[in-house]
């Protein structure tokens, strides 16, 4: 599919500097763009590359100023408006056709909206309810009493166990496990641990999408909460009866203790850990690698082990590098001392 710079401005909203005729057909990088390819820039850190790039087509801010051999679509946002750019020239997802392939072990009580599709070796156990236009790919498993709004969208192998609840338009990647077993056990004087029973389930809201291999446990008691419109990446952990308020972020390799509370619109970045029982703010962001060990207040930003400002942490960071030479220094001054007291004596 071509299209026109002109009719990706008037999509986009954009202002159009250059030959309008010129026609785009993908969309690539800065560096490896080629004739044919529009791209965007939204960090200044690439400025550079809008004079060299082999684009067609580049969109920038609307207070762009350097030229460009390519045509300019200035934009309020060039992330976003690259974003509605691509979608022009994205695939369209794969749909397989409505109906339940024969090798499904449904049960006889099971609902199934219109226009669903169910794959290959999918297992859907009694009294679940599916909504309309469901696609669940092959090898996934749905346990008892399991409901699931409209226009799911679950890929292949992901588990979704008993008494859970998911609402409109989620979309679950490949491996994801709702609903398992939160991590609880009594221990007695002889360090032996009995299972405590975990009676809770997992309640996802609508708008959500969660990543490949990520886990939500099911709550000891009541409801681990996925709020509307929260997006979790790949290879997170989220313990029982954590609540994650609506619109969140939930970002690589992230570890949630059990009971503890994200506010809406927050940040976790790459790799953060979460001990039990905080609360995480309204807004607030989490730097990557940070260890969160108490409360943090609404739209902050903190990061650092444990976490805090920051401002504060860089500062620490720049004073931690110096330390080599700070130690320098001061067997320097003790030695000169050690030099000053032997004249002495």
């Amino acid at each position: 599919m071509k299209r026109t710079v002109r009719e990706i401005a008037a999509a986009v909203g954009g202002e159009l500097c250059g030959d309008p005729d010129v026609e785009i057909c993908a969309v690539a990088s800065l560096r490896e763009a080629g004739p044919g390819d529009i791209t965007f820039i939204a960090n200044p850190r690439y400025a550079g590359l809008v004079a060299e790039t082999r684009a067609s087509a580049v969109l920038v801010g609307r207070s762009w100023t350097d030229s460009s051999a390519a045509v300019l679509i200035r934009v309020d946002d060039p992330d976003r408006a690259f974003t509605q750019t691509a979608e022009f020239f994205a695939p369209p997802p794969i749909t397989p056709p409505p109906g339940i392939h024969p090798t499904a072990v449904i049960a006889s009580d099971a609902r199934i909206g219109e226009g669903a599709s169910i794959g290959p070796c999918c297992i859907i156990e009694p009294g679940v309810q599916i909504g309309a236009r469901a696609v669940i790919f092959g090898g996934c498993c749905i346990g008892h009493e399991v409901t699931i709004g409209d226009d799911l969208r679950m890929y292949p192998h992901v588990s979704v166990r008993e008494r859970c609840r998911i609402g409109h338009r989620v979309i679950l990647h490949n491996g994801a496990v709702i609903g398992s077993d939160g991590f609880g056990y009594n221990v007695d004087k002889n360090g032996v641990r009995t299972k405590i029973p975990q009676t809770g389930i997992v309640t996802i809201g609508d708008d959500v999408e969660i990543g490949a291999n990520t886990a939500i446990d099911r709550a000891r008691f009541g409801v681990t909460r996925i709020g509307s419109g929260v997006k979790i990446d790949n290879l997170v952990q989220v313990a029982h009866n954590v609540e994650i308020g609506d619109h969140a972020v939930v970002v690589a390799q992230v570890g949630i203790s059990g009971s503890s509370s994200v506010g809406r619109h927050a940040v976790l970045a790459g790799q953060v850990g979460v001990v039990g029982h905080v609360h995480i703010g309204d807004g607030a962001i989490v730097g990557g690698k940070s260890v969160v060990t108490k409360d943090i207040p609404p739209r902050t930003f903190v990061s650092g082990n444990p976490a805090g400002p920051h401002k504060e942490e860089q500062r620490l960071q720049a004073l931690t590098r110096k330390l080599p030479e700070m130690k320098q220094k001061i067997a320097d001054i003790e030695k000169r001392l050690q030099e000053l007291e032997k004249k002495r004596s």
